[in-house]
């Protein structure tokens, strides 16, 4: 899929002058091919969502270039005192919540989408069948 600046805009939320300066300052890459024929992909515009979801968080642009940079890092299991992380909190059920720091999981937003589908499929599942308490006869 390929976008102008004016689509990618659009379906992002982003106005284009601020996409070009996200551009500038190293947030978001620079556009595939080269002048009239430059053109978006949809990477761009997952780039543009979690910067706009990281400002609505109240992130600065400061922080978001650092939460960037360290991508390129190996993900560390443990947090640094002072440390920042970015957490999706998904509700399966009432009571059951799914929390996934999509970075540090090397996760993309599709499969944040799958692995949310597949629990959600794996709580319904066992909401529907009886427990053990409640049918004994049910062997291992």
């Amino acid at each position: 899929m390929r976008l102008t600046l004016t689509q990618l805009s659009e379906q992002s939320g982003v106005p284009e002058r601020s996409v070009r300066f996200y551009i500038q300052k190293g947030l978001v890459d620079r556009p595939e091919g080269e002048k009239r024929g430059a053109y978006y992909t949809p990477r761009h515009l997952e780039q543009l969502l979690r910067i706009r979801q990281w400002r609505e968080a109240g992130l600065s642009l400061e922080g978001i270039a650092e939460l960037l940079a360290a991508r390129s890092e190996p993900p560390r299991s443990t947090l640094r005192p002072g440390g920042m992380e970015v957490r999706s909190h998904l509700l399966i059920a009432d009571g059951v919540e799914l929390a996934i720091a999509p970075e540090r999981a090397g996760l993309s937003s599709d499969q944040v989408r799958q692995l949310f589908r597949a629990v959600q499929a794996a709580y319904a599942d066992l909401a529907r069948s009886p427990s053990d308490q409640e049918n004994p006869d049910h062997g291992d």
